[in-house]
């Protein structure tokens, strides 16, 4: 099968759709393409195995976090068949569905005889896609014939590392080469940074997390992007920078330079009467988003109040004073 889906079309839903409203699609998918009532139909087969697939990860918050940024070329550049139906329960699912029953360690299959039917699929669908092993008595797939579920081995601990980038890195997308110790020996892992990746993402570089019995588990890399000094990310996540006039260019208005976040120099009109604290927006001057379209740059102007003023000063500002200013 392509790696190139659109689940949603797959199940129906607009991309905004519910957790109630993909379980719902899903279920009657589901009943519809059942290998029961399309015996013998290969299409069908398929169909049944495809709105599996989609549901497994769309009904995982994580997964459906990762396929809606990235899409679904990206998606499944990180995440392999396995990947994607690790932890999904097919036992209270298909249970659900009517089919299955006693935690899913036992299903009776009623095919009549000749192989094929719905052993054939799950056959396909769990032993290779699932990671997980059935075994079953004989290939008649009759009243008893019975599938025993095995328990995968777990694997290791994931790890969570912070993994710092530059506002280039982010503005152009890059390859990083990271050092881990695995064993007691270093390990270099070759990671590509997505061009637009935001801040406090994580980047999944499967197998390897901590080694266990059945593997090692998945290692997540979360993007912490190093800003230039006077840039930060303000609680909505949008980036801004502070820029310190005069007195009197708070007055009076003014043309000031600001730095670029991408080492640019750009031009800043503020109004004469501006408040300290007031943000002026450039548009399309910030950081990329996931699309790769740059979002804007927030600019917070502050004034500046000297310290210390000389005699002139001094003398100025008391003017201002009996003026009102």
């Amino acid at each position: 099968m392509t790696h190139a889906k659109d689940y949603y079309k797959i199940l129906g839903v607009s991309k905004d759709a519910s957790p109630e409203e993909i379980k719902k699609a899903f279920r009657k998918l589901a009943i519809k393409y059942h290998p029961d009532k399309n015996k013998g139909n290969k299409e069908a087969e398929e169909k049944f195995k495809e709105i599996n697939e989609a549901y497994a990860v769309l009904s995982d918050p994580e997964k459906r976090k990762e396929y809606d940024a990235f899409g679904s070329q990206e998606f499944h550049r990180h995440y392999s068949q396995e990947d994607i139906f690790k932890n999904f329960d097919f036992s209270s699912i298909f249970q659900d569905l009517g089919i299955g029953g006693d935690g899913f360690t036992r299903i009776i299959f009623r095919t009549g005889g000749g192989g094929g039917g719905m052993g054939s699929i799950f056959d396909d669908l769990f032993a290779t896609h699932g990671g997980q092993e059935f075994t079953h008595g004989g290939r008649g797939y009759g009243p008893e014939d019975r599938f025993v579920y095995r328990q995968p081995q777990p694997k290791g601990q994931d790890v969570i590392l912070d993994l710092y980038v530059t506002p280039q890195e982010v503005i152009n997308g890059d390859k990083k080469i990271i050092s881990l110790q695995t064993g007691g020996f270093p390990e270099k892992i070759s990671v590509k940074i997505p061009k637009g990746i935001e801040q406090g993402k994580k980047i999944r570089v499967a197998g390897k997390g901590v080694q266990g019995p059945g593997g090692r588990g998945d290692l997540y890399l979360r993007i912490n992007i190093s800003l230039p000094p006077g840039f930060y990310f303000d609680k909505d996540g949008n980036l801004v920078y502070d820029k310190y006039v005069k007195f009197s260019e708070a007055c009076l208005g003014a043309k000031v330079d600001v730095p670029g976040i991408d080492g640019s120099t750009l031009k800043l009109k503020i109004p004469p009467g501006i408040r300290c604290g007031q943000k002026m927006r450039l548009r399309g001057k910030g950081l990329p988003g996931s699309g790769g379209t740059r979002k804007d740059l927030y600019v917070r102007v502050m004034v500046d109040v000297p310290k210390r003023l000389n005699s002139e000063q001094k003398k100025v500002v008391k003017e201002l004073q009996k003026v009102g200013l």
